[in-house]
């Protein structure tokens, strides 16, 4: 699939610059046609870290010019007037903003003058999962779909992408644990998930954005869709060695979830464990999918090395 020719300048914001908003950034700096803008959380005058110094020095280079504001105490309409200079709208601000924070930017979308939005939506299949999941973040991207879906002057698309590669190996989550060598699947072990990297999830979506064919819809994307027990296989061979297997199935999930229900993590084990909506494969878009599967096992096998060097050094000292 080639994305339509650009006539004219097209002036992009993108909000944010974590993991997913600098792989889009790079993506996005090297195509024709285009002007790239991100959007920051503004900083305390004289208060920028040196993460904050490097990340500038970053964008510089890149070209990208920086707006700030803040999506927490902004409010709508200011949000609405900053977008309304820009003609595409891109939000890699994930459900870390906090909640109400996907529907207050969709809000602010509508209200502004951009003519196409892409909001944060890079994840699980939220229709088939439905309202009322253990994960209630997931009702508020349903009732960001209804907004879009409700209204025709602005352009939208909603790109599905699974989980973000990096996000099975953070230690709050639980599911890969090098620390103690163990590797915990959420439902059974046959249950399935679907990961893209931040990179691919970053190339599908400019490769996505100029064509015309999906406005205003939902394209299944999928790097690689693994059960639980292939993950494992995969940070055995990795690490030459057998971690520890332990199966957190769907019941026991619950009930630590009944136990503590405003703990976030605990949410995502649950729904993740029921499998549904959460492997994307059979309905992925093929002329959409990533095209190399080996590169992401290859990417989840450098992460799981990288971790296990980090945890032995630390153990070490």
């Amino acid at each position: 699939m080639q994305p339509s020719p650009l006539a004219t300048t097209d002036n992009i914001l993108v909000l944010g610059a974590g993991e997913l908003g600098m792989a889009l950034l790079h993506e996005l700096a090297g195509q024709p046609g285009v002007r790239v803008t991100v959007m920051l959380r503004p900083s305390a005058p004289g208060a920028a870290s040196a993460d904050k110094r490097q990340l500038l020095a970053e964008l510089d280079r890149l070209g990208v010019s920086v707006v700030t504001a803040d999506v927490v105490n902004d409010s709508e309409q200011s949000l609405a007037t900053l977008f309304s200079g820009f003609d595409r709208l891109i939000s890699c601000l994930g459900f870390v903003a906090g909640p109400g924070m996907q529907l207050k930017l969709t809000r602010a979308a509508l209200r502004s003058a951009v003519k196409h939005y892409v909001p944060w939506q890079f994840g699980v299949d939220y229709d088939q999962i439905g309202y009322g999941s253990p994960q209630d973040l997931f009702d508020e991207q349903l009732d960001v779909r209804q907004l879009l879906r409700a209204q025709s002057r602005l352009q939208w698309q909603i790109i599905a992408t699974g989980m973000v590669t990096s996000f099975l190996f953070e230690p709050a989550f639980g599911v890969v644990d090098l620390q103690h060598d163990r590797v915990r699947a959420l439902g059974s072990w046959d249950t399935a998930v679907t990961v893209t990297t931040p990179e691919d999830i970053a190339r599908l979506t400019v490769s996505l954005l100029f064509d015309p064919e999906r406005v205003n819809q939902v394209t299944f994307t999928a790097g690689d869709t693994v059960t639980y027990r292939q993950l494992a296989d995969i940070i055995d061979q990795t690490l030459d060695r057998q971690v520890e297997r332990v199966a957190w199935t769907l019941p026991v999930l619950e009930a630590e979830l009944a136990a503590h229900p405003d703990d976030s993590m605990r949410k995502y084990r649950a729904v993740f464990a029921q499998g549904q909506g959460r492997g994307l494969a059979q309905g992925a878009d093929l002329q959409c999918r990533a095209p190399d599967r080996n590169h992401h096992r290859q990417r989840m096998a450098h992460r799981a090395a990288t971790i296990s060097v980090a945890c032995t050094a630390r153990l070490a000292c």
